[in-house]
């Protein structure tokens, strides 16, 4: 599951985004504090937390509140939202801020307890190398809690942009049942999918449009094309939408998955890009006989 996106273009819109993303972040904010919600039945005290995909920090701040004792840390593959993230650090415990991306996490295995990332995996171009990393630093048995949008996200501005060209003007993005897929691959364990699919309106496309620049959830599809869209294809697609209006107002569906699953015992394959890779305990060791 790797190409889906231009890694390089992602991390420049998101870091362009960086001072107009809280302001417009409203389904982000929503999805965020839903998918904690599941944290709610879960009998969990994390020593250290890791946040992926932190933006600009508000649902790392979150978890920090959630779990006063632990080490939490907010992690980012764009530099601007993470020295956004200053203003939600907090002065008694703050935060720890890393930039990286989720395909290449900086910390040593099986380190981390509790793995939240909101919004974030659907721009990751390699979920299975991600899945692998998260595997590699969550302590047996760690939890993972993540979100990430699904396929039917942006479908009518999609449809519109079908009716004007053949590119692809709008990321593409995985399903349930593929990102349940990965994640059994991986070998994580007891995963539970859940979805939700969320309404937003607008009076016309161009303010769909800025809003999307403003959160940087911007075309990062390689195919994409790279010139600027003329205002005759523009108009063209504004046309094509306005078949989706309902009751004076332009929809805009978002498809979200949920997900919580638990990291392996020592000992069970890990997937790597070598194949698959056994780790045990040294004490699991003991007793085994040695031979010529």
């Amino acid at each position: 599951m790797s190409g889906l996106f231009d890694t390089r273009h992602v991390r420049h819109a998101f870091g362009r985004a960086a001072a107009s993303y809280e302001a417009h972040a409203v389904l982000q904010d929503e999805v965020q504090q839903r998918l904690q919600e599941r944290l709610d039945d879960a009998t969990l005290t994390p020593a250290r937390v890791l946040d992926v995909g932190a933006g600009t920090g508000r649902g790392t701040a979150a978890l920090r509140k959630r779990y006063p004792k632990a080490q939490v840390i907010a992690l980012d593959m764009a530099l601007p939202m993470l020295q956004a993230a200053r203003r939600h650090r907090g002065w008694l415990r703050p935060f720890a801020r890393v930039c990286a991306q989720a395909e290449a996490l900086p910390f040593a295995e099986a380190s981390i307890d509790l793995l939240h990332s909101s919004l974030c995996l659907q721009w990751s171009n390699d979920l299975d190398a991600a899945f692998d990393e998260f595997r590699r630093v969550l302590a047996p048995g760690g939890l993972l809690l993540f979100s990430t949008f699904g396929p039917e996200t942006l479908q009518e501005l999609r449809l519109a942009f079908a009716e004007v060209d053949d590119a692809p003007h709008v990321s593409r993005f995985l399903d349930i049942h593929q990102v349940g897929d990965a994640l059994l691959a991986a070998g994580f364990r007891d995963p539970v999918l859940e979805r939700d699919v969320f309404t937003l309106t607008y009076d016309d496309v161009p303010t769909l449009m800025r809003e999307l620049r403003a959160i940087g959830a911007t075309n990062a599809d390689p195919a994409r094309p790279r010139g600027l869209t003329g205002k005759a294809r523009m108009r063209g697609v504004a046309a094509a939408y306005e078949g989706f209006r309902e009751h004076g107002r332009l929809p805009a569906t978002y498809e979200v998955v949920y997900a919580l699953a638990r990291a392996p015992e020592p000992g069970q394959p890990r997937r790597s890009r070598d194949g698959a890779v056994a780790s045990f305990p040294i004490d699991r060791l003991r007793g085994s006989r040695r031979t010529r």
